[in-house]
């Protein structure tokens, strides 16, 4: 019988090492460790818990990706950067699930497009079509508060 330990990601599968904190992987790390990882979760069921605590440290590993990735939007104000961080997350899950680890491709090569592309779609859905001066911008959220 394989002994599991319970950590607060989920429990662990056996023959993945115990990540105390996935976060404070360094990058180099991360990419060999990701690879250990990403075996286990090819071979897995979806919805069990060796499973959740595989994909949820992938996650917690390659959050320095996001944050590479975003920083290359750091002129559009440190008030989004937070919601830049938080979209490029979705891209890292929609990488971390569409993986395939026999294609022999690094991750950070798979999953840098995923992030950038979901941080970008944010920005075409939520910036103006047209390019409306700021003044006119501003009178608008000001005519919006008005109203309230």
């Amino acid at each position: 019988m394989a002994l599991m330990t319970t950590t607060a990601a989920g429990t662990r599968a056996p023959g993945l090492p115990d990540v105390a904190d996935p976060s404070k992987v360094a990058p180099k790390d991360a990419r060999d460790l990701s690879r250990l990882f990403f075996g286990q979760l090819a071979s897995l069921e979806e919805g069990t818990p060796e499973y959740s605590y595989a994909r949820n440290t992938l996650i917690e590993m390659n959050m320095s990706l996001v944050r590479y990735a975003a920083g290359r939007f750091r002129s559009r104000g440190p008030e989004e950067m937070e919601d830049i961080v938080q979209v490029g997350m979705i891209g890292l899950i929609k990488a971390i699930d569409r993986f395939e680890l026999s294609r022999e491709a690094e991750f950070t090569s798979f999953a840098i497009p995923y992030i950038v592309g979901e941080i970008k779609r944010f920005f075409r859905d939520t910036t103006w079509a047209v390019h409306v001066p700021r003044r006119l911008q501003e009178a608008r959220v000001q005519l919006a508060r008005a109203t309230e």
